[in-house]
């Protein structure tokens, strides 16, 4: 039996559910992408690697220290003359966490011994380049420190930090 609509064309019980189950399968399917996206889509918050870091003010760090954010996988560093640089605390050599010897006053690497002075330069390979850093910018005296981008170097050079 079939149903006559408004404009006089007629609408069968095949014809109704082919066009449901055809809805259906067109939602099922956006959502399937949906959860799909999501899933692949990078999750990057504030105060986690891959995003953006608050480190505070410029004046809450002395020349020469050293300053873990295990978080976001970096050391802010402010050197002597007060210029900051966020090194990345990976091993340029096999990717190892490198920890800061504050003792030796050095960057050693657990893994190979490669050995970085403060500013991430190579003092003792078999790192073939300095490590690794992030960029950062400071505003109003606070400092942000974006480890969404890395920046590779071949050398290390004065203008690599960051003034207040």
């Amino acid at each position: 039996m079939a149903a006559e609509t408004s404009g006089g064309a007629e609408v069968t019980r095949r014809g109704f559910l082919k066009w449901a189950w055809g809805a259906a399968g067109a939602v099922a399917l956006a959502e399937g992408g949906l959860v799909t996206f999501r899933f692949f889509a990078p999750k990057v918050t504030e105060g986690e690697f891959g995003g953006e870091f608050d480190a505070g003010l410029a004046d809450d760090y002395p020349p020469g220290s050293v300053t873990p954010f295990p978080n976001g996988r970096f050391y802010l560093v402010r050197q002597a003359d007060g210029g900051f640089l966020a090194l990345y605390r990976k091993c340029t050599h096999l990717g190892c966490a490198v920890p800061w010897d504050q003792a030796a006053g050095q960057f050693i690497c657990p893994c190979h011994a490669s050995a970085f002075e403060i500013d991430g330069d190579v003092i003792n390979p078999p790192a073939p380049r300095p490590l690794d850093r992030f960029p950062i910018t400071i505003e109003a005296g606070t400092i942000k420190v974006d480890t969404g981008t890395t920046i590779q170097r071949d050398h290390t050079r004065p203008d690599d930090a960051v003034y207040a």
